[in-house]
């Protein structure tokens, strides 16, 4: 490791979401820490950015790390609001991206379909070749892409992608193509895909290339009115941007790095889970990050958050790059409860946003949703609403439950809430089975860690689904994503495919690549000019049997490729997961992965435990009727920020604090543990 002088006292985390934007302010000089929330301003989220820190009542002069986790660019692949982008690729492979795998929408059945991240129409083809092994079969046509650029021109692209067959192991075409491009493009929106992924497998690199494409102009503009704004403010240093990775970058690497914003929201909440886990004694732990409009999940094991390289958007659209494995369904608080084709009760994907949002909000909302279900169930207080000055409308939500939903249902208002509870419980618990079960994990053998703003209300009936044994909740779930942000460390991932058997490698050539890699992280930090404490060094090899499709990814444990420790490895990991040893196959080293890491000064999460002048009593604030499984309860609901360390509680309970509501179930129990986390122990119904 290499040390580095830093000094940092207040930071900021800002989280923008579906519905709310999150704030969080740690002084790490003094302690003090300070929290907000603010509706999302869809139509301008920078303004909804900049409301926030006055919220926080803290000079833009006075921030040393303001650390913004964004999801503009994830929301313009998903919508297909890219920039209109133009693809320029091999004679033969116009239509790689569309043809993919040739899978299907769903897997029984011949509905659905699929749109191309780029149009046919703005798809070129210019002479050019290489072969698997990077050899030139046929030498770039200099003139044609000139004449194809000048054609491009007309078509009024704003970005172009530059993608040709096997540039991951030789990007010379690739480069001199982007170089001439560059030339006569009228802005900085050009990118190779070599730039972006190093990577086998065409499809794959070439859509990850075609998202940054499509979304670096939105990602760039946004983030420069953002840091110009800061600026008119006095915001004296850089913003930095959350990545998928779970670190961070300056704002100034956000265009040649677009990509990687891509989850980058989700990204930091599992980071944080990741550290709150730790300081607590949980090495295992799920996340499940509910907010208004969707709800993300992940696994964190022995401490650390997983780590894909590669994730499906949506249907056909791969993203290869290393980020935190989430799984993402649409079912928030705002996700809008419905009645199918065949007339069975559905709740999401769509949702009602932060504006006009649920019915309860009075924003003029008028479908019923999760939290207008929990509204009406007494599990929110309709008293005191976030956001908002006026109490939630329960008559309004009644006779919506009644008349949208209940009159064809048979079933009253009453009745519909709950249906609605249970439907939405189902699909959360779905997506966990997705990311554990089906992924060869136990639920059983971890906790659940629910944040978001709406997570802890559904986490304990989540739980007894699951069979999860205990749920930890954070000190503010709400404002855990932003809480990542400022948590996270500077951080770049470099891949780089070689697909040799062992047999054929040289351990120089491997060892040559590692230092190379290393050597462009360290610039990277060095051009963002953030101050850390040290900068850490991490290389992993993506490994197979020779016939096989599917990798392990080995840690290499020295600072060389040893080619005997690492097959002795690959044979212990391939035991561990399959319980089979293959000593007469031919291992392949498919990818060279490293990670370089710039450390920054830790936050100690004691800071977030509640103070010595909190008590039992003074945390209770009376009683409030509440329905869990088919019954009305009096359930205590108690103010969170009065909950001692130690405190004791018993289901049915409502913990209620700023930026979420934590519901404990009937015959479930609670202990407030020493840096303020409310651990449950779930218990079945009897």
């Amino acid at each position: 490791m290499q040390k580095v002088k830093t000094t940092s006292s207040i930071n900021v985390g800002v989280d923008v979401g579906g519905t709310f934007t999150d704030f969080l302010m740690v002084n790490t000089e003094t302690g003090e820490f300070r929290t907000a929330k603010v509706p999302t301003t869809v139509d301008d989220r920078a303004r909804g950015f900049l409301l926030g820190i006055e919220e926080l009542d803290v000079g833009a002069e006075a921030i040393d790390w303001l650390v913004h986790g964004t999801t503009a660019g994830t929301n313009a692949v998903l919508e297909r609001k890219g920039a209109h982008t133009a693809l320029i690729t091999t004679a033969g492979f116009r239509d790689t991206l569309e043809l993919g795998r040739r899978t299907r929408p769903y897997a029984y059945g011949l509905s659905g379909s699929f749109e191309a991240l780029i149009e046919r129409n703005d798809r070129y083809e210019v002479s050019e070749r290489l072969d698997a092994k990077g050899r030139v079969l046929i030498e770039l046509d200099e003139d044609e892409v000139r004449r194809t650029v000048q054609q491009i021109i007309k078509s009024g692209a704003e970005s172009v992608v530059i993608h040709f067959l096997h540039s991951y192991i030789n990007p010379v075409h690739e480069q001199r193509c982007a170089k001439i491009v560059r030339e006569m493009w009228p802005n900085k929106n050009v990118v190779a895909g070599s730039e972006i992924v190093r990577e086998m497998r065409e499809f794959e690199r070439g859509t990850t290339a075609a998202i940054h494409a499509a979304i670096q102009p939105i990602v760039s503009r946004y983030i420069e009115r953002v840091q110009s704004a800061l600026e008119e403010e006095g915001f004296r240093n850089e913003l930095l941007v959350m990545q998928a990775n779970g670190g961070m970058m300056a704002s100034s690497l956000v265009g040649e790095h677009a990509v990687q914003t891509v989850m980058s929201g989700p990204a930091a909440g599992v980071l944080a889970a990741a550290e709150i886990a730790k300081a607590s004694g949980f090495s295992n732990v799920i996340t499940g990050d509910m907010g208004g409009t969707s709800y993300d999940v992940a696994l964190i094991v022995e401490g650390e958050p997983v780590i894909a390289a590669e994730k499906d958007l949506a249907y056909g659209i791969p993203i290869r790059i290393p980020m935190i494995d989430i799984h993402t369904i649409g079912a928030g608080g705002g996700s809008i409860a419905h009645l199918d084709k065949a007339g069975m009760l559905r709740v999401g994907p769509e949702s009602a946003g932060s504006y006009p949002g649920p019915i309860g909000y009075g924003r003029g909302g008028e479908l019923p949703t999760i939290t207008d279900a929990n509204f009406l169930l007494g599990r929110i207080n309709a008293e005191q609403v976030t956001g908002s000055d006026n109490k939630a409308p329960l008559e309004k939500i009644e006779t919506a439950m009644q008349e949208q939903l209940g009159a064809d249902l048979g079933m009253s208002a009453e009745q519909v809430a709950a249906a609605i509870i249970e439907v939405a419980v189902n699909e959360l618990a779905g997506a966990i089975r997705l990311i554990s079960v089906e992924k060869g994990n136990d639920p059983r053998d971890f906790a659940l860690m629910p944040f978001g703003g709406a997570g802890p209300l559904h986490a304990v009936a989540i739980a007894r689904e699951l069979g999860i044994p205990q749920v930890v909740v954070p000190r503010f779930p709400g404002l855990t994503s932003a809480l990542g942000c400022v948590l996270a460390d500077v951080r770049h991932d470099f891949v780089q495919t070689i697909n040799k058997p062992f047999i054929e490698l040289e351990a120089e050539e491997v060892n040559k690549l590692m230092q190379e890699q290393a050597r462009a992280g360290r610039e990277l930090l060095a051009r963002e000019n953030v101050a850390t404490e040290a900068t850490e060094v991490r290389h992993e090899v993506d490994l197979l049997y020779r016939g096989q499709s599917h990798v392990l990814r080995i840690p290499i444990k020295a600072d060389h490729f040893d080619s005997q420790n690492v097959l002795s490895d690959l044979t212990d990991a391939y035991l561990d997961r399959f319980n089979l040893s293959l000593p007469e196959m031919v291992p392949v080293l498919v990818n060279v992965r490293t990670t370089v890491i710039g450390v920054r000064e830790p936050i100690d999460m004691s800071l977030f435990k509640p103070g010595a002048d909190t008590s039992l009593e003074m945390a209770k604030v009376g009683t409030r009727r509440a329905y869990f499984n088919g019954s009305w309860y009096d359930a205590d609901i108690y103010n969170r920020e009065f909950l001692p360390v130690g405190a004791e509680l018993s289901g049915p309970a409502i913990i209620e604090q700023y930026d979420s509501t934590f519901v404990i179930d009937p015959e479930a129990t609670a202990k407030v543990d020493d840096i303020g986390n409310i651990v449950v122990d779930v218990a079945p119904y009897q």
